[in-house]
């Protein structure tokens, strides 16, 4: 595919769970190129907080309040986004949440929850935006946020790494494909390491209609992965890798290259069977 620039003045990004973390650094970083932006979130306090600072900068944006695990929500962020501008360029299926404990001691309403927003997310916003795009028949651009746990396995975050390598293989199949096609239409999934956002808190977020069990036990580890979160990156430069992966056509967006080993130890744990 010959590349044009996409990240350009007037065209039109798209980002779920754009109200903080890597969302809002993404949403932040097109608007910065006088992209038109559509941030969506289940969240609406810091949604509103977003779209207000944003417009205060002067960029063109909307907010759309959207459940990525309902397609209906995701149906509708694509049609809103359409009527307020007409195309969209770039697709940021970013939307995450995580709940840790061993895998056995999860709930169906945990499975329920954790694939529904990371997994059937992306889903969903592959089937609500991918056939828009192809009718439009300009180079557009779709980043799937996984996570390098959806590079490896061991012990530890067993939903979040299920939902993860899904993601992984859901965007290497969306991209074999449309090449097939000769599509427009160019895939990244985004593979980062330790980022400093508030996905540790996500059970805030967690609908009423999937209760948390009684008792949630802790893993040993929970005050390390805090602490490696909070020395990790910043969203802004998590944000800066995806621009350049979208400028470049890179389809592996991996911010912290020194972690590859551990994808390295587990390719040749699977070859020698």
């Amino acid at each position: 595919m010959n590349h044009t620039p996409v990240c350009k003045k007037g065209n039109v990004a798209v980002v779920t769970g754009a109200a903080s973390g890597i969302g809002r650094a993404m949403a932040e970083r097109f608007a910065a190129d006088s992209m038109r932006v559509v941030l969506a979130d289940v969240e609406e306090g810091p949604l509103a907080a977003v779209t207000a600072s944003l417009k205060s900068a002067g960029a063109s944006v909307i907010a759309v309040r959207t459940d990525v695990s309902n397609a209906a929500d995701v149906e509708n962020l694509a049609q809103q986004t359409l009527e307020a501008f007409g195309a969209v360029h770039i697709l940021c299926n970013n939307a995450g949440v995580v709940c840790s404990r061993p895998v056995w001691e999860h709930s169906l309403a945990d499975w329920d929850w954790v694939l529904g927003v990371n997994l059937w997310g992306v889903i969903h916003g592959i089937r609500a935006f991918v056939p828009r795009m192809l009718a439009q028949e300009t180079e557009c651009h779709i980043v799937n946020t996984a996570s390098i746990l959806g590079l490896i396995g061991g012990a530890g975050e067993g939903i979040y790494k299920v939902s993860k390598h899904g993601v992984v293989v859901l965007s290497e199949t969306l991209a074999a494909e449309l090449a097939q096609k000769g599509a427009k239409i160019q895939v990244h999934v985004l593979c980062p390491g330790w980022v400093r956002t508030g996905i540790l808190d996500s059970e805030r977020n967690r609908p009423q209609g999937l209760p948390q069990p009684q008792h949630i036990p802790r893993t040993g580890n929970s005050r390390d992965v805090r602490a490696e979160m909070g020395a990790g990156m910043s969203p802004a430069e998590v944000a800066a890798h995806v621009y350049r992966a979208i400028q470049n056509g890179d389809f592996y967006i991996f911010t912290h290259p020194e972690m590859k080993g551990q994808v390295q130890e587990r390719m040749e744990r699977i070859l020698s069977a």
